[in-house]
């Protein structure tokens, strides 16, 4: 070998071989926190990322002055039995909304989320070129700016967001919010579940991510993303989702901005799910209709304020759940839920089952005559 071309060799190889740098950097960098003494702190002078951390840190303060610090107050207060509890949190329809459900549900050891936006790839963010991080970094800022805003993704942009960069998919976004939740990230990977519901490590049916992460509260915990279908035809087809969350026992559950998909009978699968596998669920009122919980006997508290659905989905307009906002009292929501995102215009419902010598609360909204829909699960004591 000639000599000019071994140094040269010499000198690309340790940086040609290096190992990428812990995902907990990674997410650090990505959401635009200090990574000052790991690998990545040379990259975090780029003026991208410069740029990046100044934009974001003002959201930062923004989301979590008007939203998150909020929730973390009003949480422990009215439901401490769902924000204490260690139990699976089962959010269908996610995205990768990870700062809300742990925001809500901080002590689930388990969270398993599920959309229909890729995961992506583990992100690298050394292995980019300077602009092609500045590019994705841009593009990050772009495909959450809705979620820091108004508390939701906007579906029809997640698409063409998520797949127009390197850093693609839900994956980097779990990690940023998982960073700005002050969560210590100790592993990620790349996951599948085959058609029974098992957890795989080559590529299978329904693709995911598992991110393992050490919570504020010194727990270690664990997340979930999977890309799946959750109508019924798709469970049909790819019935490895909910067989996997089967397998998690009872939790709770959680819904926000879900397009009123389990109003429709299209999604009462997944719907089914969450009323036979949960003890508590909190939702907007895009999740799923209230009368399925009258009829089942949940005990219902109403928060805020129900101004019905915006224009999109004004059809989904539930007049029995309007009555119960006039004949119940109610409690205050000091935060925005779902697609109502302007002051003192949301309302969030939280559904629990009667605990054991409790009496479920009689329901005083008057009847109304429901939308033609199929006979109602009964919440049943479940098998562990």
């Amino acid at each position: 070998m000639k000599p000019f071309i071994a140094a040269l060799v010499l000198l690309v190889a340790p940086w040609a071989m290096a190992e990428p740098a812990a995902p907990d950097m990674q997410a650090r960098f990505l959401a635009g926190q200090s990574v000052a003494g790991s690998p990545l702190e040379e990259l975090s002078r780029e003026a991208s990322w410069q740029q990046h951390s100044k934009d974001f840190q003002k959201a930062w303060l923004d989301v979590d002055k008007r939203q998150l610090s909020k929730i973390s107050e009003w949480m422990p207060r009215v439901a401490p039995f769902a924000y204490d509890d260690k139990a699976p949190l089962f959010y269908l329809f996610s995205g990768p909304d990870f700062l809300y459900a742990h925001a809500y549900f901080p002590n689930a050891t388990t969270t398993v989320m599920c959309g229909i936006e890729p995961v992506g790839a583990i992100p690298d963010v050394a292995a980019l070129t300077p602009e092609q991080r500045a590019t994705s970094l841009q593009n990050l800022r772009k495909s959450i700016g809705s979620a820091l805003d108004f508390s939701f993704f906007i579906t029809r942009s997640m698409k063409s967001d998520f797949q127009n960069t390197a850093l693609n998919g839900t994956t980097p976004v779990l990690y940023l919010f998982l960073a700005h939740a002050g969560c210590r990230i100790t592993g990620a990977e790349k996951v599948w579940v085959d058609q029974a519901g098992e957890l795989q490590t080559q590529a299978n049916k329904t693709p995911g991510v598992k991110i393992d992460y050490v919570a504020p509260n010194g727990a270690n915990q664990t997340v979930y993303y999977f890309c799946s279908d959750l109508s019924n035809e798709g469970i049909k087809s790819s019935p490895g989702f909910i067989a996997f969350c089967n397998k998690q026992g009872v939790g709770n559950g959680f819904a926000k901005a879900a397009s009123y998909l389990m109003h429709m009978q299209e999604f009462s699968k997944a719907r089914d799910f969450l009323l036979t596998r949960t003890k508590t669920i909190i939702q907007d009122d895009s999740g799923i209709p209230y009368r399925f919980f009258k009829d089942a006997g949940w005990n219902v508290t109403l928060a805020g304020r129900y101004a019905g659905p915006i224009d999109l989905f004004k059809e989904r307009y539930q007049a029995d759940l309007h009555e119960a906002f006039k004949a119940q009292q109610t409690i205050e929501l000091p935060f925005s839920a779902g697609y109502r995102w302007r002051p003192n215009e949301s309302s969030l419902m939280i559904a629990r089952l009667p605990q054991e010598g409790e009496i479920p609360k009689a329901v005083i909204a008057p009847p109304v005559q429901p939308a033609p829909e199929p006979s109602v699960p009964k919440a049943v004591p479940v098998q562990e």
